[in-house]
């Protein structure tokens, strides 16, 4: 039986209710009584970030951090305060303390891509997303962000191959068919790019525009045609 007193629970209930004012304030209570109280600084921490009280937020990480180096929690809420500040050489140096406990801890990996996106250190950034990519190789924020960096690079057919990987793990991500397009536009290749637009995978594009050649057809129409086809084919008899 949970324990409603438990300060834990209280402060969950406060998170989940998104009373961050008051958590915070609940926080302050307990470490008047323990300044050193580990799980009051954290959800100080925590409130401030959601409160967007960024620089603050990072105060009371670095209060936790002072005793444990290591603290994964303060280690998170101090690398989202810094992202939030644009403070991207700081968040890498966060993730190193992260991979002195954990070389493949693939959030990290991720957040030290991205930050390196942020800094114009695409090949860099690769790297990172490439090491993630080795532990997940369906880790949809390593692909997608590794297709940004490549995109930056000039690499537009690799960067449409990274984006083409992630919408096979979750077709439902519209964005990813949108930065795709816009990659084929970049080649000058129109008809593929209207057909990424679409959601059609790599695998895909090739039939249709074949199809389109065999029946002297553009792919805008040759697209129709087999959409209206296919269903066709689903209708009930």
């Amino acid at each position: 039986m949970v324990n409603l007193l438990d300060p834990n629970a209280i402060i969950t209930r406060m998170y989940e209710s998104g009373k961050f004012s008051d958590m915070l304030n609940y926080c302050s209570k307990l470490l008047e009584k323990n300044p050193n109280d580990l799980m009051a600084l954290q959800n100080s921490a925590l409130s401030l970030l959601n409160m967007e009280n960024f620089s603050e937020a990072i105060t009371y990480c670095d209060k936790v951090l002072k005793e444990n180096n290591f603290d994964n929690y303060a280690l998170s809420i101090k690398i989202q305060s810094l992202e939030n500040l644009k403070k991207y050489e700081e968040v890498l140096i966060c993730c190193e303390s992260i991979f002195a406990k954990n070389k493949e801890d693939v959030w990290a990996l991720n957040t030290s891509g991205m930050a390196l996106n942020e800094l114009n250190r695409f090949s860099e950034a690769i790297e990172f997303y490439d090491k993630a990519l080795k532990i997940e190789d369906k880790n949809i924020t390593s692909l997608m962000n590794k297709a940004i960096s490549l995109s930056f690079l000039g690499e537009n057919q690799k960067s449409i191959e990274n984006y083409d990987m992630a919408q096979l793990i979750d077709p439902s991500m519209k964005e990813l068919a949108i930065a795709k397009s816009r990659e084929f536009e970049k080649l000058n290749l129109q008809d593929e790019a209207f057909l990424a637009a679409q959601g059609v995978l790599l695998k895909d594009m090739e039939k249709i525009k074949s199809d389109a050649k065999k029946n002297k057809c553009s792919v805008f129409h040759q697209f129709c045609q087999t959409e209206f086809e296919e269903k066709k084919q689903k209708q009930p008899n």
